[in-house]
């Protein structure tokens, strides 16, 4: 299994979407949310995901597509 740490910033249209219940229940990837904050018109969510590194890409891709954006963290930094 590998891990990955991410920051996935939402748009205005996403933040009403269950995007983070399809990427566990579509893709079997586990999620342990670290830090959120979520507003009527932006959200963003630091996690850890574990799965096997072919499904992890695919779990990323697909956030890419939806209009996620995806910021990889290191070390509780995250690189632009």
């Amino acid at each position: 299994m590998a891990r990955m740490r991410l920051r996935l910033t939402f748009p205005p249209s996403l933040i009403q979407e269950p995007v983070l219940y399809r990427l566990v229940k579509d893709f079997d990837i586990v999620i342990n949310i670290r830090r959120a904050d979520v507003k009527a018109d932006y959200g963003w969510v630091a996690l850890e995901m574990e799965a096997d590194e072919p499904v992890l890409q695919r779990g990323v891709t697909w956030l890419k597509e939806r209009g996620v954006q995806v910021d990889p963290i290191e070390r509780d930094v995250i690189v632009p």
